[in-house]
């Protein structure tokens, strides 16, 4: 556990390869089964190693920015908006017709802290099931949290840019000169205003947070380039699905914040409209093919057991 938690955080001061620290990342929540006894302890334990190796495997492609700019696709998403947008992308028509107030309205600050709060969304619906229906738990987990795994594989062979980025870029319209808006575009003046496309969570950070919004972003950042699938919009629909099975009324809330969520990402410039799609489309493959993953996933649960009660035995 300690050697798969240690060798994604000195990955850069050691120069480690990004296959096989990626793949001591993963370790940990095996190891966790092994070493602890079940108990919901445990269970959050395992969780949380889960998704510090998925934190790993998110940022690993930019620890080289040049080469993941070099490797990143740009145009495909603009392609595919401009049809569903009939000429522009959703993104640009919707910030046109509505986004005329430098201050912010009440309901673009509502969908910018929808974003923010994702941070949390899908862990809390994963806890919710643990405390009320913990003999879901195993399951539930599992789909989320598979969702978060091959969304990080479509990052690493599919890197993508988000709109914002693209925008700065002159990709969405034409530009005199590019708009240095920062790696991670954690940076706002007027100029970024004229942008096709603005990035008003950015925008409404600054302004909210002051001087503390710069640190903040930089430890919520690591991959600009990681737009494809949204997994925003996957993980807050599976969330969705996983509160429906435990009661009507916390179903009802995460359907309300997925769908806030989904529109929030286009209309503030976080996502196209296609990432969110093909978010939904990832979300909903998760959890149709669940079950046939069973079997294995009990043959992988018996090994664990085994293990553990081999290393009581010893």
């Amino acid at each position: 556990m300690a050697a798969g938690v240690a060798a994604p955080l000195l990955r850069r001061r050691l120069d480690l390869p990004g296959g096989p620290t990626l793949a001591a990342a993963a370790v940990p929540p095996a190891a966790l089964c092994v070493a602890a006894p079940r108990g919901r302890l445990r269970d959050v334990g395992v969780c949380t190693l889960q998704m510090l190796a998925y934190i790993h495997a998110y940022e690993m492609p930019n620890d080289d920015p040049q080469r993941l700019r070099d490797r990143a696709h740009v145009r495909y998403p603009i392609t595919i908006d401009r049809v569903i947008g009939l000429g522009k992308i959703p993104t640009q028509r919707l910030q046109e017709l509505f986004a005329d107030d430098p201050d912010m309205s009440p309901l673009e600050r509502l969908f910018v802290w929808s974003h923010w709060l994702w941070f949390a969304v899908p862990h809390l619906a994963v806890g919710y099931v643990l405390l009320r229906r913990p003999r879901e738990f195993g399951t539930a987990a599992a789909r989320m949290y598979a969702v978060f795994d091959l969304g990080a594989i479509v990052y690493w062979t599919l890197p993508t840019a988000p709109p914002w980025w693209a925008a700065a870029r002159g990709y969405i319209e034409e530009l005199d000169t590019e708009v240095d808006v920062g790696e991670y575009g954690h940076r706002y003046d007027e100029t970024e205003a004229r942008l096709p496309v603005r990035r008003m969570m950015i925008e409404y950070g600054e302004r909210f947070w002051g001087s503390r919004w710069n640190g903040l972003y930089d430890v919520l950042g690591g991959n600009p380039l990681a737009a494809m699938p949204s997994l925003h919009f996957a993980s807050s629909l599976m969330a969705a699905r996983l509160l429906s099975e435990v009661d009507p009324v916390a179903g009802a809330v995460g359907w309300a914040y997925a769908g806030t969520l989904g529109l929030s990402l286009v209309y503030l410039g976080e996502h196209y409209a296609i990432d969110v799609i093909a978010g939904g489309l990832l979300a909903e493959t998760v959890n149709r093919n669940a079950r046939r993953f069973t079997p294995a996933v009990k043959v992988l649960t018996r090994g664990l057991r085994a293990l553990r009660a081999a290393a009581e035995d010893g």
